[in-house]
């Protein structure tokens, strides 16, 4: 048998990894909203993964929580995900995916584009999500890690926040407004820029966004997170002093 995996976070994508993982012969043990995480790690303290499926919003807290022996055996898919994330919390070697695929309910997995996983268990993640039909490969070095860190952002953030003065799909966006995308999206990457400490190849970042575009040109823009992603994005921007005008336009749209 192989090594057990830890999944805390039950929910869509929490799903279709340990349909995949199990269906790679890997025991699936889930940490539920009402487990005690340091219960089940008394019982698993050296599991080949422990996969947080948690919400963007839970994952702060759900690092906080975590035993310690379980600290450096971590996985993450949230999206806006960056190392600054993880270290906050001493994890300084996380297996990371950039999950581009998604799950709703009552319907099966819809891929976009590979999602790129780097870290001691990528290996794992990417044999046992090509097992079940959904393309991954292994990213073998932190930068280009990081990169597909931003790349994921920057489409999230961009058709998001676009997509609230535009609505309609990623492919009405780069057809009809795609000064509006350049715009926001570059903004964006000051932004990025800043949490990172780091300054991209932004036509590269840019050409990886209109190619996950390509990858579902029916995608919707605009979901229930976006006004949240706006407001978050406003934080970050007020933190690094700043000017992203077409964001702050949009946002005083939004709460004026």
């Amino acid at each position: 048998m192989k090594e057990p995996v830890i999944l805390q976070g039950v929910g869509e994508l929490g799903g279709v990894f340990a349909r995949a993982l199990l269906r790679a012969g890997h025991p699936v043990y889930p940490v539920t909203r009402d487990m005690d995480p340091r219960q089940v790690e008394a019982e698993y303290p050296e599991p080949a993964l422990v996969m947080l499926t948690v919400g963007e919003a839970d994952l702060h807290p759900a690092l906080e929580a975590m035993p310690g022996a379980w600290r450096q055996r971590v996985g993450l898919l949230q999206n806006e995900l960056l190392p600054r994330d993880w270290e906050a919390h001493g994890v300084d070697n996380p297996t990371v995916i950039a999950a581009w695929f998604e799950k709703k309910p009552g319907q099966d997995h819809k891929v976009v584009i590979p999602s790129p996983a780097h870290g001691p268990a990528a290996g794992m993640l990417v044999e046992a999500l090509n097992g079940l039909g959904i393309p991954a490969r292994e990213v073998t070095d932190a930068a280009t890690m990081r990169f597909e860190l931003v790349r994921k952002n920057v489409y999230i953030l961009t058709t998001n926040i676009a997509g609230l003065e535009c609505g309609g799909t990623v492919t009405d966006l780069w057809r009809d407004h795609q000064e509006l995308a350049r715009t926001v999206a570059d903004e964006v990457m000051d932004i990025q820029a800043w949490l990172t400490g780091e300054e991209l190849d932004r036509e590269a970042l840019i050409n990886g966004m209109v190619e996950a575009f390509e990858g579902d040109p029916e995608h919707k823009n605009t979901g229930r997170s976006a006004p949240v992603r706006l407001a978050r994005a406003i934080e970050h921007a007020d933190a690094a002093g700043l000017a992203v005008p077409k964001l702050r336009e949009l946002h005083a749209r939004q709460t004026g």
